[in-house]
C-alpha cells in the first residue's frame, strides 16, 4: 500500500520535458494512478479479510477462554444445585414433622 501511494505521489510531479506529448503523458499518468489506486484498494480489502480471519480464528480457537467460561458456568450451576437440594431437604424435613403430627392427631382422635 505504501509503495503504491509513494508512486502516486511521484506521479504528481512538476512537468518534465519528455519525448511524449502532454496529452499522452497525462493519459499514461492517469492510467498508472488508477492502477495503483486499485492496488491500494485491493491491498486494503486483503488486509481487512486477514483481520477478519484472525478474529474468527481467535474466537473459534480460544480454548483457554472457552474452557474458563465453561468451568465458571459449571461451578455456578453446581452451587445452584446444592442450594436447591438443601432447600428441598429442609422442605422434606418440615413436611415429615407436619405429617407425623397429623398422623398422631388422626390416630388418637376419638372420631376415627
Amino acid at each position: 500500500m505504501i509503495d503504491n501511494f509513494t508512486e502516486i505521489i511521484k506521479l504528481a510531479r512538476v512537468e518534465e520535458d519528455s519525448q511524449l506529448s502532454k496529452s499522452t503523458q497525462t493519459e499514461q499518468d492517469q492510467y498508472e494512478m488508477n492502477v495503483r489506486a486499485a492496488n491500494i484498494v485491493r491491498a486494503g480489502e486483503s488486509l481487512m479479510k486477514l483481520v477478519s480471519d484472525l478474529k474468527q480464528f481467535l474466537i473459534l480457537n480460544d480454548f483457554p477462554s472457552v474452557n474458563e467460561s465453561i468451568s465458571k458456568n459449571s461451578h455456578l450451576y453446581k452451587q445452584l444445585q446444592r442450594e436447591c437440594d438443601e432447600k428441598l431437604l429442609a422442605l422434606r424435613d418440615a413436611m415429615t414433622v407436619d405429617l407425623f403430627e397429623l398422623e398422631d392427631d388422626y390416630y388418637s382422635s376419638p372420631y376415627k
